[in-house]
């Protein structure tokens, strides 16, 4: 066996086992976040719950309360970081994502959009908790359709400026602060219990879900995932460069658009439950090609399960941190996911040559 072929295979069982310790993380965290919390669940009262021997009280936290929340964090996680890993390969471009972009503020936009003009919201609880939306179906295509309209956006600014991927993030950026104000408006105008609404937009949490909404996210997300994953080798002949691609029979522009297109439904439809959760989808890509490399075949699904991973343990940490009071996630991931940014933006040099 000559000396490419052993690296080769090297490589791979590297990967393979990088994702393998990954789905052992993700076992590990699931069964620390059913167990942690402002009321704690022992193990053993994990394992009665299989047995069908927990008690009524255990049977509500576990299954009515921390695993919607639990199973909400993967399924977000999972849509925001292989979103991000997408952008950034088709972009050519580390600092793009759903929320340096601008996606992410365009589909709260949306929601919130709906929330106003059409009234899909209830009455504030007198809890004074954040509300629900009763209508996900109209909010998540309201947010899905600003998302598609922030896209065409940067597809009209990529096209202006030949496809240059150093503009596309101050695009995203512009982007963002015109979807941002125009929330700001939205907020302005609203009345009170629209405006609790819109505020759980803003801040990304994962509290207030439900399996009917998870399984909406479930399947939408999934096959979007597939198609994703599916198209990996176009992606990675794109990330070569476009003449590459052309000269093995990618059409670069077509992949490009489709690929932004399913990224922008799964950034609306995880946006559009459970608001912005900022650099999930900027910083794990990141932090997965500093670990494994450019390989797309593993890229792609090392990120998505290392993004569920990583806003699960976000998530515990954000109902657990200051028990019994829960912090909203997107507060969590930003004061982690910040500092990464402006890492990278002092490192911008380094990444001009990515791809």
């Amino acid at each position: 066996m000559n000396t490419s072929a052993i690296l080769y295979k090297n490589s791979r069982r590297k990967h393979y086992t990088f994702i393998g310790i990954m789905l052992i993380l993700l076992l590990l965290a699931i069964v620390f976040s059913v167990c942690l919390g402002s009321t704690a669940i022992g193990y053993r009262d994990v394992y009665a719950l299989f047995t069908g021997q927990a008690s009524e009280a255990a049977i509500q936290i576990i299954v009515n309360m921390r695993l919607p929340r639990i199973a909400a964090a993967l399924i977000c996680g999972w849509a925001l970081a292989i979103s991000g890993s997408i952008m950034q390969i088709i972009l050519k471009n580390p600092l793009a994502s759903p929320y340096t972009l601008g996606l992410s503020n365009a589909a709260a936009f949306g929601a919130s959009v709906a929330i106003v003009f059409g009234n899909f919201a209830s009455t504030i609880p007198k809890s004074g908790d954040m509300m629900m939306v009763t209508n996900p179906y109209i909010v998540t295509l309201s947010a899905f359709l600003c998302s598609l309209l922030a896209l065409f956006i940067i597809l009209l600014i990529m096209r202006s400026l030949n496809n240059n991927p150093q503009t596309i993030i101050l695009a995203g950026i512009i982007i963002s602060s015109i979807f941002a104000a125009a929330l700001s408006g939205i907020q302005y105008i609203a009345t009170p219990s629209q405006l609790a609404s819109i505020i759980f937009w803003t801040f990304g949490d994962l509290g207030h879900t439900n399996w009917s909404g998870i399984f909406l996210n479930f399947i939408i997300i999934l096959p979007v995932s597939a198609c994703l994953f599916y198209n990996r080798w176009s992606y990675r002949a794109i990330g070569a460069g476009d003449e590459y691609a052309r000269s093995i029979g990618v059409n670069p522009d077509r992949t490009r658009i489709i690929g932004l297109v399913l990224t922008t439904v799964c950034t609306s439809v995880v946006v559009s439950f459970f608001g912005v959760i900022a650099f999930i989808g900027l910083v794990v890509p990141h932090m997965i090609r500093k670990l494994i490399g450019n390989n797309e075949e593993f890229l792609i699904l090392a990120s998505a399960i290392t993004g569920a991973v990583f806003l699960l343990i976000c998530d515990t940490l954000a109902r657990t941190l200051f028990a019994p009071v829960v912090v909203p996630v997107g507060i969590i991931t930003s004061m982690v996911g910040a500092p990464v940014f402006l890492i990278l933006l002092l490192n911008k040099k380094k990444n001009e040559n990515y791809c």
